[in-house]
């Protein structure tokens, strides 16, 4: 079984989240997208951030409105006690040892990866899709980090074949960019005076 894993705050989950899954099952011809809500990503702020059930509800809400099982929202960090996607990834490969992960994440992720807790043991656990994201591409993919992890790049064309890639192995993944942010929509509701959903 091969399994994408889109982490995030999802504080509201938007359509760009969901292009961002439909693309990765297409082009890495996955089984499904595991959308893992986080209890509190160390590197955002917990101020505006809705409560964990509340953003999870959300998320559900929304795959369900898709009608498919192949996108799955979950909050298994809070249940398995992780915090960092690195001790996640870890004590996901070994609850299901016989999943292909993937790690999916938008160029800005890729951007800001050199502040992730260990990084370089995250890329050497699970291969890495990079999807397009407005102002952060030539940033990300010209970045420090990106120049460390140039020996291990994949041509986008090997897309379908990632998950079975033995790590470390990434791939960016040219496809049509979404600028929609959750910190606008944030905005945006909190300006027309809607409550956060």
């Amino acid at each position: 079984m091969r399994v994408g894993l889109l982490g995030g705050s999802f504080n509201p989950v938007h359509e760009g989240h969901i292009q961002l899954a439909c693309r990765a099952l297409r082009q890495l011809r996955l089984d499904q997208v595991w959308f893992l809500v986080s209890p509190g990503n160390p590197l955002k702020p917990a101020a505006g951030m809705a409560p964990l059930a509340q953003r999870l509800a959300g998320v559900r809400a929304r795959l369900r409105g898709l009608g498919t099982r192949r996108l799955v929202a979950t909050d298994i960090e809070r249940h398995i006690g992780t915090r960092y996607t690195v001790d996640t990834l870890a004590c996901l490969k070994r609850l299901f040892p016989h999943v292909r992960f993937v790690w999916l994440m938008g160029a800005d992720g890729l951007a800001q990866m050199g502040r992730w807790r260990r990084w370089t043991d995250l890329v050497r656990m699970v291969p890495l899709a990079v999807l397009p994201r407005p102002g952060y591409n030539g940033p990300a993919l010209h970045g420090q980090i990106a120049h460390i992890m140039a020996p291990w790049r994949r041509p986008a064309r090997e897309a379908g074949r990632l998950a079975l890639c033995t790590p470390p192995a990434w791939v960016f993944l040219p496809a049509p960019q979404n600028a929609i942010s959750a910190t606008e929509i944030r905005a945006s509701q909190a300006g027309s005076g809607h409550r956060r959903e």
